[in-house]
Order: C-alpha cells, then structure tokens, then sequence
C-alpha cells in the first residue's frame, strides 16, 4: 500500500449507516488489508479477509497485542487512545503476561454458576418488562436490553448499582470516541472503588474471586480485568441482543425460521454474530516488525484491526451459510478469543426468550431505514430500536 493512498475514515456516521457497503467498496479497491484512519491521523490497516485475519489472530508472536510502542506517537487527547492503550491486563498484554491475566480471568469465570445466572437473567428481564409493558410502546435498548445487561453484570461481578453505573458512563464515551479520555478517568476511580470494596467485603462474585486467585493481583491490575470484562460485557451484549431483536422484527424470512420452529434463538444470535457482530472491528495487534501477510507488507508499530463484520460476510467463504454455523469471528480466535462467549450466549438468549414470550406481538415502530447507528470505529451500535405492542 503506497503511503500516499487515501486511507477511508471509520469515524464518520456515514460508515456506521452502512458500513457492509463500505467493506465491499474497501475490499474492491484494496483487498483483504485496507489503510484506514481509526480517528484523524490515526492509521491503521483493516483486515477485511476471513483468511487473513485467522493468520494474524492466530500468529501473537508477530502480531502480539501489546501496544506499548504504538502509543508512544499517539497524543493523549487522541479520541480512540484510551480504547487501544496499554493496560496490565488480559486484552492488551502478550506472552507471559498475557498468560498470567487470562488464567486469573478464566478461573474466576468459571466458577459461575451457570443456572443461577440464567434464573437471574429471567428475573430482571421479568422486571425490566414489568417496568414499560402497559405503556405500548419502548425503546428496547435503553428501557430493556442495556438495563438487563448492565443489572447482569454487575450482579456477576458484585458491583453495587451505583459503582456500575459510573463504570457504564466511562465506558460509553470510550466506545463513542467523545470525550473519551473523561470517560476513562471516571471509569478507572470507579473500578478502585469496586475492588477497594470487595477487599473489604468479599462474596460471590467475579470480583472477589480475581481477588483471591493465586496471580495476586495488585490493585491496579485488578482495576483494569474489570475494565476490560465490563467493556467486554454491557455494550457489546447490549447490542448483541439489540441487533437479534432488530432482526426478528424486520427480517421476515429471519423471524419465519423461528416462529415455524426451523430455527433456535441460539442460532439467530449466531446468525447476527455473522452479519452484524456487536463489536464489528476489534481484536487489535501491533506487530512490532514490518509482517508479510498474503504479499501485503504491513508496518510496524501500527495497529491491525479485525473487522469481524466484513470477515464474516467474505465472499470468498462462499454465500451459503447453513443454521448452526458457529466458524464466524465475532468471539476473536487464538490466545485472545473472549474466554465469556458461552456466558454471553445464555444471557442474550434467555433475554430474548423472555421478551419474545412477554410480548409476542411486537412490531418496530417505524421504518428500518430510518434507524440511526452510533459513529464510531469499533461498535456496530443502534441509538435506539423503538417497538410498539398492545398495552396489557
């Protein structure tokens, strides 16, 4: 790619409408490796190929996720630093490092009691619907899915509502690119409030089981494995369960399938974590040497960025993808993959189950074409999804 080619801005709101155009556009013009801007000035390559980007995500010691060197030419105020900068934990660390973050972040994971969390799911749902039904109409991102989401996650971590919602507010302007270097200021005091609290008063919860695991971690690192499991955690669910919900309501040949039984609600999140995974680009690498991919000489210390979303949708993996089919990337691969992808699936399916069974009758209120999509280079996000149903 010659230095003087123009590289496409993922910034605008014009991407974020119709963003499968532009990969199209960008693969046409480009290839499966695309120079882009993530904000002004900040370049970076998007991977739009399936193969390529299983390559890369596959390969840490070319392509570790340490960004450390990276972010030596960025500037503080830089609207997407604060997503990409270095943290002592899981996401942005490599090798041993990495190693010692993750088993921390997998164990206390495990331990969920997967049935407890699912009850626990129903009941909010229950509630949450209980809080709009009689009115006929809402707004199921903000009045359902992003409420369940972040009342199910800080349950799980054992965060009080009114930590969670400082956390929430950081982590919303760090997604959206405004204001994002307040927003990670608010979100780091947040999360020491959390741990400083769970020091005091252990229970049964995430928190206090990174805690107690045998990495002891020190205070800062802890901050930060919550950080990233609630970055992880409230958006992206939130609009996973957005975006299948959007889809039952105006993919007719998509909420068909359901309704005549040829299709579970497990395999339309699977079906939407193709076409329009919460987190359409992510899964950034910094290859500290110049890497060869495919004949396509990529820079150091400049940010390769998976675009999920348009690596699904190659059309070189062929146009028929049958129910079921799990071989997409929304979840990441190799040794970064998300380690809370099965706990993610019952939340958003449970979720969905229950609003579907409340209130069978719903229909968007509006215009699909007239949704709005959150700008931003990292995010497939709605505003809103507005729905109208008969007032009980």
């Amino acid at each position: 790619m010659s230095t003087a080619t123009r590289r496409i801005p993922l910034y605008e709101p014009d991407f974020a409408q119709n963003p499968h155009a532009a990969y199209q556009r960008m693969r046409e013009q480009f290839g499966p490796l695309v120079p882009v801007d993530l904000a002004p000035g900040v370049p970076a390559t998007l991977v739009v190929g399936y193969e390529e980007a299983r390559r890369i995500l596959g390969d840490p010691q070319r392509f570790p996720a340490d960004p450390r060197r990276w972010q030596t030419s960025v500037p503080d105020t830089c609207p997407v630093r604060p997503m990409m900068e270095w943290r002592p934990n899981a996401l942005r660390s490599a090798g041993a490092e990495h190693t010692r973050y993750r088993a921390a972040n997998t164990a206390a994971l495990a331990a969920v009691d997967q049935h407890a969390l699912r009850d626990h799911v129903e009941l909010v749902a229950e509630q949450t619907i209980n809080a709009f039904k009689h009115g006929g109409k809402a707004d199921l991102l903000s009045q359902y899915a992003w409420p369940l989401a972040f009342q199910t996650l800080s349950h799980l971590l054992g965060c009080p509502d009114e930590v969670g919602h400082r956390i929430a507010d950081g982590m919303a302007k760090i997604f959206d690119g405004v204001n994002a270097s307040i927003g990670n200021q608010i979100m780091a005091q947040a999360v020491a409030d959390l741990v400083a609290l769970r020091r005091r008063e252990p229970g049964d919860d995430v928190t206090s089981r990174l805690i107690v695991h045998v990495a002891r971690l020190d205070d800062t690192e802890m901050g930060q494995q919550l950080i990233t499991l609630y970055g992880a955690g409230i958006e992206p669910l939130t609009n996973l369960i957005t975006n299948t919900l959007l889809e039952m309501l105006t993919n007719s040949e998509f909420s068909g399938d359901l309704h005549a039984g040829d299709a579970s609600v497990r395999e339309a999140l699977d079906s939407v974590l193709y076409r329009d995974p919460p987190l359409a680009n992510f899964a950034m690498t910094y290859p500290p040497r110049p890497a060869d991919i495919g004949g396509y000489l990529l820079p150091a210390d400049q940010p390769v960025v998976i675009s999920y979303a348009a690596c699904n949708n190659d059309p070189a993996l062929g146009g028929h993808r049958p129910l079921g089919n799990r071989a997409h990337l929304a979840w990441g691969a190799g040794p970064h993959g998300c380690p809370a992808s099965s706990h993610a699936y019952l939340i958003a399916e449970a979720a969905i189950l229950h609003i579907l069974d409340a209130l069978p009758e719903m229909d968007l209120d509006g215009h699909r074409d007239d949704l709005v999509w959150r700008p931003g280079p990292f995010h497939r996000s709605l505003v809103a999804l507005p729905v109208t149903f008969p007032s009980s």
